[in-house]
This record gives structure tokens, sequence and C-alpha cells, in this order.
């Protein structure tokens, strides 16, 4: 792991102040937009009363944490306006921010892997009543990825960092050890994209699967076709938001694990890099609101379609064959 015993530890100020300037106001801008578009998610799915529903639990769960997100990303940029190279040498003053950070994006991660689990099981539950997801499950789930969420984001309060120590500590997230960020990012990113990669291709599967058996029952396969078009675009797009705004985090903690230089060889270059991702990360919370909330209503009225014509047209295609 890093050790830089030939470094300096004369912490003089480096960063320009119309780069400063030039970095941290769009992060300010597009965290307040953040906060804005999530804020009216919240009060939406609140006003119209239909929070009974699980995947509303979910949405709006999502909501608060990429409000969260955004809340914290705020106090970094302010952080990093106001005292710039404390996010190059690190300091107490970023511990928190940035736990609250990390614990914001886990949360993100585990409710949009929620959302594919119970758009499966939605769609599978003509075929399997037993998975029924229930109001109950999903503030379970709810409550179980906020546990989790907390306790892995919290670790560097509880000690896990490297604020007195010069050996393993991350020129990238200082005071985070590069340890602490290699043991969040390969598991989560598994977490992240593999199951709902299975989820939404799950999904797909199942509508192809009761297309083809309501076509060789000679019925009409629009609305499956329909369906299986609208859940492939919002996978897709689900998939580009969320490589676009985490990639770039995984090939700066792969090059913090890898880096032998000190903190003022890698400016400038690297720390426009760094703001950059954290600007990304943002954009994935700008991002949701729209997918999940605007693109992923027609998905979900015609799955919600499904479920009432698959047991008929079933029945139906029975009674032919008997």
């Amino acid at each position: 792991m890093n050790s830089y015993p030939n470094c300096s530890a004369n912490h003089t100020r480096i960063w320009s102040h119309h780069l400063v300037l030039a970095l941290g106001i769009p992060q300010l801008t597009m965290n307040i937009a953040s906060v804005i578009f999530n804020c009216t998610v919240i009060v939406t799915r609140m006003v119209t009363k239909n929070l009974h529903k699980p995947i509303s639990i979910l949405f709006c769960n999502l909501a608060f944490s990429d409000l969260f997100t955004s809340f914290s990303g705020f106090w970094i940029s302010v952080l990093f306006i106001t005292n710039p190279d404390i996010t190059i040498f690190g300091s107490k003053d970023t511990l928190a921010p940035y736990a609250l950070h990390t614990t914001s994006i886990l949360s993100t991660i585990y409710n949009l892997v929620s959302i594919g689990i119970e758009r499966y099981l939605a769609v599978a539950e003509s075929m399997r009543t037993r998975l029924r997801v229930s109001r109950n499950h999903s503030i379970a789930a709810v409550l179980i990825n906020w546990v989790l969420a907390f306790f892995f984001g919290c670790l560097p309060l509880m000690g896990w960092n490297c604020l007195h120590a010069e050996k393993n500590i991350s020129v990238l997230y200082s005071p985070f050890c590069v340890n602490y960020l290699i043991f969040m990012i390969i598991p989560h990113i598994v977490v992240a994209f593999i199951i709902p990669l299975f989820t939404y291709l799950g999904i797909i599967i199942i509508l192809r699967k009761r297309k083809l058996r309501m076509k060789a029952c000679g019925q009409a396969t629009g609305t499956y076709k329909s369906a299986e078009i609208q859940v492939a675009r919002t996978s897709i797009f689900i998939w580009l938001l969320g490589l676009i705004s985490y990639a770039p985090f995984v090939a700066g903690v792969i090059f913090d694990a890898t880096n032998h230089q000190c903190h003022t060889d890698l400016y400038p270059g690297v720390y426009i890099f760094r703001n950059c991702t954290a600007m990304l990360i943002t954009t994935n919370c700008l991002g949701n609101p729209v997918i999940y909330t605007l693109k992923a209503k027609p998905p979900v009225a015609a799955l919600k379609a499904l479920k009432c014509l698959s047991l008929s047209r079933a029945r139906a295609c029975a009674i032919e064959h008997t």
C-alpha cells in the first residue's frame, strides 16, 4: 500500500484561486439543483399519498439517499472553496462530510438494487404469487439498506482512517485509508452492476416467454412487446448513468492504490480529475429522479397492466387447449 517517506510534511498552499472557483462553483450549482430535484420527488410522492405501494416507498427512499448525497456533496464543495488544501492533505474537518457522502452513496446503491429486485418480483408475481412484495417488505428493505450504509460509511469515524498515519493514506480522499476505499469499492461495484444486470435481464426474459406463450395461443402480444422494449430501454439508461457516474471514481481509487507519488506531484491534473468524479456522482443524483420518476412511469404502468392480463390470458390459453 501507499507510503510517502520522501514527501515533505510542509503543507503549503498550492491551489490556485481561479482554479478553485472554476471547480467549486459548478459543484455547488449541481448539488443545489440535485437537492431541489430530489426534494420535489419526495414532496410529490408524499402529496400524492401513494406510499402504500412498495415501489413508491423505494422510489421515495432513493430520493432521500440522493438528497443526502447532494447535501454532503454541497458540504464538501463549501470546504473545498473555503480551504481547498485540506482536500489534498486531509483534515478532521473533512472526515465527517466524507463519511456522510460515503454513507449516502452506499444507500443509493442499495436502493437501486432493491428497486431492481422489486421490479423483477412484480413481473414474476402472476406466475409465483409467493414472491409478492408487500409494503412491509419494502419498509424492511429500506431499514436494512440504511443500517448497512451507516455501518460501512461510518467506519472511518469509528477509527478506520489515516488522520495520524502517513502509511496507507489516500492521496485523493485523505484522510481516508486506501485499504478502506478498496474494501468499499470492490464488493459494492459487484452489487451495483451485477445484481441489477441479472434482475433486469430476468424481467426481459419473463416478458419474452409470456409473449411467445400468448403468440402460441393466437393472442395479441403487443402489450408484452411494448413492455419489453420499455424495460430494456430503462435498463440501458440505468446502466449508462451508473457507468458514467461511478466508473471514473473507481478508476481514481485504483490509481490511488497503485500511486507512489507525493500529493504536490499530482497537482493539478489528478485533483481536477478527482473533483470531476465528484460532479459525475452528483449527475447520478440528478439522473435518478428522471429515470425512476419520469421514465419509469411507462414501464411501471405497462407491468401493472400485464399483471392483470397475464392470468386471464393464461386461463384462456389453457381452456383452448383442453
